[in-house]
């Protein structure tokens, strides 16, 4: 499986989406490879983090790998972490997710969320959703 494509590299511009005003903090988009995701956010290959100011923002990642997936967390208390409600198991804070992926009794895993560098548009759309 080649995941780097030297001289393929494009810009991917990733749009979060449904962000929720009304909740302080930053929107943190995390690029990932297989290794690592979702959980494990010092392995993302790139992550940018942005004020939650806007409805929509837009966050530009140079791609150069054939098979990516994106978290995204809406970091209400700017910890750089998934924090969780008071059962300690289920997220408090809003998550979306590349390919349309979403929680069921834990984080997608990367097969669901996986993009293919050669089948991607320049623009992807990833909503929030929180609990």
């Amino acid at each position: 499986m080649m995941l780097s494509t030297p001289g393929l590299a494009k810009n991917l511009t990733v749009q979060v989406s449904d962000i929720d005003l009304t909740r302080p903090g930053n929107i943190m988009v995390m690029l990932y490879t297989k290794d690592g995701y979702p959980k494990n956010h010092d392995k993302a290959v790139s992550i940018q983090t942005k004020s939650a100011s806007h409805q929509n923002i837009n966050f530009i990642f140079p791609l150069d790998f054939e098979e990516f997936a994106i978290k995204v967390l809406h970091d209400e208390n700017m910890d750089g972490k998934v924090s969780k409600n008071w059962t300690g198991i289920f997220p408090s804070e809003g998550l979306g997710f590349s390919n349309g992926a979403t929680l069921n009794f834990g984080p997608p895993s990367f097969q669901k969320s996986k993009l293919r560098f050669s089948k991607t548009t320049n623009v992807i759309n990833i909503p929030i959703i929180y609990p």
